[in-house]
């Protein structure tokens, strides 16, 4: 059993109640509510709970609750299976489905996966987003992770903190990506308390970036599974990909894979991308 975040599951509930309308739950709507969303004796009776102990949660000074509450409150906030799994973990229970060892360590049988993936830009990450492994075809689209310091080989710090990262994308899609990154992040932080690296990770880039501080207040949460964005290239110009996210249970890592359908123009410039390899991505400044 994980140790309850009192502080961080009374944010989650109180945000998580705030986005809710009254009538999209078959409640009487009533123009002169002050209370933002739904009011919290309205989520004590969606939940079959006493309004004393639902404020308590709240406030950060409840006891200890149960799966099957915790279950009551997932319907009554319409919660989505990330979100699900994130009230769990904070409560200190973990699901069942949930029992991954992290480590930095990556299966042969990936990495020779990696190496098969010869025409389509793949790349590994591990709990924190940091980069472990990844084939020339990401390093001809991203950029060769092996020439950033150790500390900056992370999705989520170079999105935040480096500052030529949006260059690279459509603001939209950079934008979305951001959003997607810190609700990522949470669950994770969530899912493993005591991962001291990603707590430390989470806690620079509150301080480097106002953008990440003003996401991670929002307490969003949502594991990354698929997506699809722009990529701005600067030799071979726009390239519109579908990315798909492939788990493996067992170490709690991804496998991160852009692709395009053949015969579209994001298929044809990654045909000519591979032709062309790292050269010019790698080429010294």
């Amino acid at each position: 059993m994980l140790k309850i975040d009192r502080a961080e599951l009374a944010a989650f509930l109180r945000t998580r109640r705030e986005r809710l309308r009254p009538e999209d739950l078959g409640l009487p709507a009533n123009s002169r509510r002050r209370t933002i969303g739904l009011r919290r004796e309205e989520v004590a009776m969606l939940a079959g709970m006493s309004v004393d102990y639902y404020i308590r949660l709240e406030q950060a000074r409840g006891p200890h609750p149960s799966a099957q509450l915790l279950g009551a409150l997932s319907r009554a906030l319409r919660l989505t299976k990330d979100e699900h799994d994130h009230l769990f973990h904070l409560s200190g229970l973990m699901p069942e489905d949930d029992r991954r060892a992290p480590t930095e360590h990556v299966r042969p049988a990936v990495l020779h996966l990696l190496d098969k993936l010869d025409d389509t830009p793949a790349v590994v990450v591990n709990n924190r987003a940091d980069i472990l492994a990844w084939n020339a075809m990401h390093a001809a689209l991203m950029g060769d992770p092996g020439r950033l310091p150790p500390e900056q080989r992370n999705i989520a710090w170079q999105h935040f903190c480096n500052p030529e990262s949006a260059e690279h994308f459509l603001p939209e899609d950079f934008e979305r990506s951001g959003e997607n990154t810190v609700a990522d992040l949470r669950a994770r932080l969530a899912a493993h308390p005591d991962d001291a690296r990603l707590r430390a990770l989470v806690e620079e880039l509150r301080f480097r970036s106002t953008v990440f501080a003003e996401l991670w207040e929002r307490h969003d949460v949502k594991r990354r599974r698929s997506d699809h964005k722009t990529v701005l290239h600067p030799v071979v110009g726009r390239i519109t990909l579908d990315c798909e996210v492939m788990l493996s249970p067992e170490h709690d890592q991804r496998l991160i894979i852009h692709s395009a359908p053949a015969g579209t123009p994001a298929h044809q410039a990654l045909a000519l991308l591979r032709v062309l390899g790292t050269e010019r991505m790698s080429a010294e400044p």
